[in-house]
């Protein structure tokens, strides 16, 4: 999927969990410490919602959208741990294999190469509707320039037509990787599967300018994420990978970069992982999950509040069968996103019990 590849959230939601962003605590002698700034100002919790997530229940809430295709959920809870295993555990990519949403799920090598793609397969259903797919009319998210191709380069009568489709769409996506890695968002494209195409870039950028913390925040992660490749900071690393997921109505391919982020300074986040999807096949224009651990002022060495914010932009949400198709989307991205709070409380506080003494004799 060339250059023109588009974002999309893996709500799958995107299921998690897989981003994180750490807010460290502000200075000590400020009236409203960090993170409560930010729940009163950028969230808008109560005390007793902030009050709650100290005490180790997770609070999600649905934040406000500018349209209805947008989609930001909030959530929060307090674990006694560290950030450090907080990372460890968001960082291991392997591990999203082990979970019943993901069908497959595979690491980029360093530059990208085609072997890495080996899996990378469109469902059956997908590869019929691209033997008609056409600017406008798609059920699978694509540039025009890429249905060409596959109209061009698939015999579509010949009794291999399944793999033609994917090694073309393998190679699409390689292509497409590598003119990011090169070009940065200017290189998503725009997807012509609906009347109305969509400029994955722009869609980025207006998803990303929900957030007004991220930029005060952390100012390098928020220019990286808008100016990726040309700007390098040093307290910035990613990786690519690729995911088949299922969430939705149909198995979904999709391409993600995760980025890394860790403060230097003692008011810094202490670290930040973004999840900023380059291309999914279906739902999702555009996505980006951050996952937020705040080092705990009273506790740093073993508490911290973990904030995940959520946003994403996808079709078929307006109108009046819209809206019911977007109050189901939101009830499932507030429970699932409650019920991944809960479970990664529950894994990293009992890894950072003491083991059990020994009961042995010598």
């Amino acid at each position: 999927m060339k250059a023109h590849i588009r974002p999309l959230i893996a709500v799958a939601f995107l299921l998690l969990l897989t981003l994180a962003v750490c807010i460290c605590a502000a200075s000590s002698g400020s009236p409203d410490p960090e993170p409560d700034t930010f729940y009163h100002k950028y969230v808008g919790l109560t005390d007793n919602e902030i009050q709650a997530i100290r005490s180790g229940q997770p609070v999600v809430k649905v934040l406000e959208s500018r349209t209805p295709e947008e989609l930001f959920v909030f959530g929060s809870v307090y674990i006694r741990s560290t950030p450090e295993s907080y990372l460890k555990l968001a960082s291991d990519v392997d591990a999203l294999r082990k979970l019943p949403s993901y069908l497959a799920v595979r690491k980029f090598s360093n530059p990208p190469r085609l072997s890495d793609l080996d899996g990378f397969t469109l469902e059956e259903d997908d590869v019929k509707e691209l033997k008609e797919c056409r600017p406008g009319r798609c059920e699978v998210q694509l540039p025009e320039n890429y249905m060409e191709q596959f109209q061009k380069q698939v015999t579509w009568s010949a009794p291999d037509v399944v793999d033609q489709v994917n090694r073309v769409a393998q190679r699409m996506a390689l292509d497409a990787l590598i003119g990011y890695t090169r070009d940065g968002n200017a290189a998503l494209g725009v997807y012509h599967d609906k009347n109305h195409p969509a400029d994955v870039a722009e869609v980025f950028t207006s998803l990303l300018s929900r957030s007004d913390a991220l930029p005060q925040y952390m100012p390098d992660l928020h220019q990286y994420l808008l100016d990726y490749p040309k700007v390098n900071p040093a307290t910035i690393q990613s990786q690519f990978y690729w995911e088949k997921v299922k969430f939705g109505l149909k198995p979904t391919l999709r391409i993600v970069q995760a980025i890394v982020y860790r403060g230097t300074r003692p008011n810094d986040p202490a670290y930040a992982v973004a999840i900023k999807q380059l291309y999914s096949s279906h739902y999702f224009k555009a996505a980006l999950d951050l996952t937020i651990c705040v080092r705990d002022p009273a506790n740093p060495g073993n508490g911290f509040y973990l904030i995940t914010l959520k946003g994403s932009q996808q079709d078929g949400l307006t109108g009046f069968k819209g809206s019911i198709v977007r109050r189901v989307a939101v009830g499932k991205m507030r429970s699932s996103l409650e019920s991944a709070l809960d479970i990664m409380k529950q894994k990293l506080e009992a890894q950072a019990q003491p083991a059990p003494a020994s009961n042995s004799s010598r």
